[in-house]
């Protein structure tokens, strides 16, 4: 979660990395929807977070609020704030559905026409997920890190680190990892290993 400006900007460096950006230009920042509304919902849970008695935050928090929220509606994004950790990457727009209630460790990888609900409980997802197009995952269930999500998934148990899943209702398919399937570049491989 984004506690202070320290955080607020590894966030930001992070999710740029993520989409293989160095340095963003005005013009990748205008032209990129994805990209604009994932930085501005960074913005918008820095201010949140760290508003407490500070009435222009609080003014700011809420313009920016409601300018990504059209722009969600047009992209068809539901995804609140303090859900994602750092190194969000959304592949494409389209129908993307998360509660407030999930979890999402860093450096997941996000599809559209993809749902992350709560039914009795919200799911809690590590590190280095692979969340494929169509994936439905829900409950009160936790995913491992390293784990890939093939397309259509229906998740509803939970399972463990370094795995693929896929299927109706999904199960273990494979025991390579997500760092091992091919989903992330090479160069943000490289980022993922020297954290670890």
């Amino acid at each position: 979660m984004i506690t202070d400006r320290k955080t607020y900007k590894q966030y930001i460096q992070q999710d740029l990395l993520a989409y293989d950006i160095r340095k963003l230009s005005w013009y990748r920042y205008l032209s990129d929807e994805r990209l604009r509304f994932q930085l501005r919902l960074r913005k918008i849970e820095y201010l949140y977070n760290t508003s407490k008695g500070n009435p222009l935050k609080k003014i700011l928090y809420f313009i920016l609020q409601v300018i990504n929220h059209r722009l969600a509606i047009r992209l068809g994004f539901t995804i609140p704030m303090n859900v994602f950790g750092p190194g969000l990457y959304i592949a494409h727009w389209g129908t993307i559905v998360v509660s407030c209630y999930a979890k999402v460790g860093q450096n997941c990888r996000i599809h559209p026409s993809t749902c992350i609900g709560n039914h009795a409980g919200a799911p809690i997802i590590g590190n280095n997920v692979y969340i494929g197009p169509g994936a439905k995952v829900f409950g009160n269930i936790s995913i491992g890190n390293n784990v890939a999500i093939g397309a259509n998934a229906v998740v509803n148990k939970s399972f463990p680190d370094n795995v693929t899943i896929a299927g109706s209702p999904a199960r273990i398919i494979s025991q390579k990892s997500s760092l091992e399937t091919g989903v992330y570049s090479t160069e943000f491989l490289k980022h993922i290993q020297n954290e670890q």
